[in-house]
């Protein structure tokens, strides 16, 4: 039976396990799609437009803020980030899940978009804040100084848990993969996201007074 796909927003402070468990999710299921977000900086060096961003100029985001065709957006930098409407409104009405890698204020901004009644909020929550710290320091990725920036970014990010529809404690990989895969199975099976339900319902009435 057809069904309308999820925007599934996934957040979380850094070091959480956002990236690894965004990536094994689409490898569980390759049909949910990533939401290429538009943004007005210049592309940088191998970067592919419409792939890693839809290059925009100002003006062109600007338009599309006002006309209400960006689900949520931000100024970072001197630049705009935001995640056009049409894409996603198009896969989810194909019946594909898109995935929305955004932070809390990202999120709250979609869950207040005509597109709500679609959203899947998850918030991914570390063990401990030492283990938070020692994820970021092994992952090798920041120098010392960014690390702390990131801790510091953490409890503002950590603080708005209660506005996600699901939070779930990322102490071991495997076993927050497995609920994150029960939650997405679980939420594509709400009656909202399932349009032909109505109409099977009504076969169903018709074949049983057909019988009587």
């Amino acid at each position: 039976m057809a069904r309308r796909g999820l925007l599934i927003i996934l957040s979380s402070p850094s070091g959480a396990g956002k990236s690894t468990l965004s990536k094994r999710l689409r490898v569980w299921d390759p049909t949910i799609r990533f939401s290429v977000s538009a943004t007005t900086r210049p592309p940088r060096q191998g970067e592919v437009d419409g792939t890693d961003y839809h290059f925009i100029s100002d003006h062109e985001f600007r338009e599309l803020v006002t006309q209400g065709d960006m689900l949520e957006h931000a100024h970072v930098f001197g630049n705009f980030y935001g995640s056009p409407r049409k894409p996603v409104e198009e896969a989810i009405g194909q019946g594909c899940d898109v995935l929305f890698d955004v932070d809390w204020q990202g999120a709250q901004q979609i869950r207040n978009s005509p597109l709500k009644d679609n959203v899947l909020s998850i918030f991914l929550l570390p063990p401990s804040i030492p283990e938070l710290r020692r994820r970021l320091v092994e992952r090798a990725k920041d120098e010392p100084q960014v690390i702390e920036k990131r801790m510091q970014k953490s409890w503002d990010e950590i603080s708005h848990w209660d506005a996600y529809d699901y939070v779930l404690v990322n102490d071991d990989l495997d076993e927050t993969e497995d609920k994150l895969k029960t939650v997405v199975t679980a939420e594509r099976l709400r009656r909202p996201q399932q349009p032909d339900l109505l109409a099977h319902v009504r076969r169903l009435q018709q074949e049983f007074e057909e019988t009587q």
